[in-house]
């Protein structure tokens, strides 16, 4: 059995800091719910460009519900994103994050391992 890698330690420290504070939890609450989490007003209302409906969740939008500004939230984004918890689709000015499950899950699975103490039976 192995010791969890550099590239691994590092990957789940990244997420580990994600999960860290209360706002990121609550984003990403949002995210795995998706439009619907909180009757987000469509797309389309707000001329926002390209073919068909983002799937995730606007900046904007989530400045609205958690009332700050565009700067801390992109901030708190860019967290989950660097921690390969999120995706984004930008469109012109807008841009629109969703869940990464697949990723989501698979940090999941692997903290499990780690704290069942099977971090090196992959």
């Amino acid at each position: 059995m192995t010791m969890l890698d550099e590239v691994d330690t590092g990957r789940l420290t990244r997420i580990a800091r994600a999960l860290s504070d209360p706002i990121r939890l609550r984003m990403l609450g949002m995210l795995a719910e998706g439009r619907s989490c909180c009757e987000l007003p469509d797309p389309a209302t707000r001329n926002v460009p390209g073919s068909g409906t983002p799937a995730g969740i606007c900046v904007c939008e989530f400045q609205e519900q958690f009332e700050l500004g565009q700067s801390k939230t992109s901030y708190h984004l860019r967290v989950l994103k660097e921690a390969g918890l999120v995706t984004e689709e930008t469109r012109g000015k807008w841009t629109f994050y969703q869940l990464d499950r697949q990723a989501a899950q698979g940090a999941l699975t692997r903290f499990e391992e780690l704290l069942r103490g099977g971090a090196g039976r992959r």
